[in-house]
């Protein structure tokens, strides 16, 4: 057995606030139809690869994005993690560009919501748990844009840019670190 574990970060499909362009964090927003259509899309680039299991985000966007996927791959959902949950945006959750959210907004954030580096880390720490807890699998990760961006920037030490809806994200964890082979269904820039 390998101790290098490999993960498809996943963000969920799309919702109306997406589309929207409304701020989500951590309201439950469920999937929209297009959403659907992507976390069906998503399974073509997954398929190429052998897959153990799914967990996810307990938010129902995630959650039915990841059944959707699960059900297509033949694989199961094993757990809902709340570490996983999209960062908390606090007052910010609902709103649109405007002078409402600029009100909130400062350098790296917005007055009431969750730092950038407690989501990186509460990220983080659901990846090397799964790690810790099935060394060597391959696990199919379905969660958020901003927790996955924010979890790839500080484990790989460097900018990701953000993270496309079902958008295939494949990185390795192994005691000497973090690699990333596919970013937005794409091979990374070096």
């Amino acid at each position: 057995m390998t101790s290098t574990t490999t993960f498809a970060l996943i963000r969920h499909g799309q919702t109306d606030w997406n589309a929207a362009l409304r701020i989500q964090g951590a309201t439950d927003i469920p999937l929209n139809d297009v959403g659907r259509g992507q976390a069906t899309d998503a399974v073509a680039p997954l398929s190429a690869f052998e897959w153990d299991f799914v967990v996810s985000s307990p938010l129902s966007r995630a959650a039915e994005t990841a059944d959707l996927i699960a059900a297509d791959l033949d694989l199961a959902v094993k757990h809902r993690i709340p570490g996983l949950i999209e960062r908390n945006y606090g007052p910010a959750e609902g709103l649109t560009a405007g002078e409402e959210l600029e009100a909130l907004r400062f350098p790296g954030g917005f007055h009431g919501a969750e730092t950038e580096s407690r989501v990186a880390e509460r990220g983080i720490n659901a990846l090397r748990q799964l790690a810790h807890e099935h060394p060597g699998a391959r696990i199919i990760v379905v969660s958020h844009g901003t927790l996955i961006r924010l979890s790839l920037e500080r484990v790989l030490e460097r900018s990701v840019g953000s993270i496309g809806n079902a958008s295939l994200n494949l990185v390795h964890h192994h005691p000497a670190g973090w690699k990333l082979d596919i970013l937005n269904g794409q091979t990374p820039p070096e």
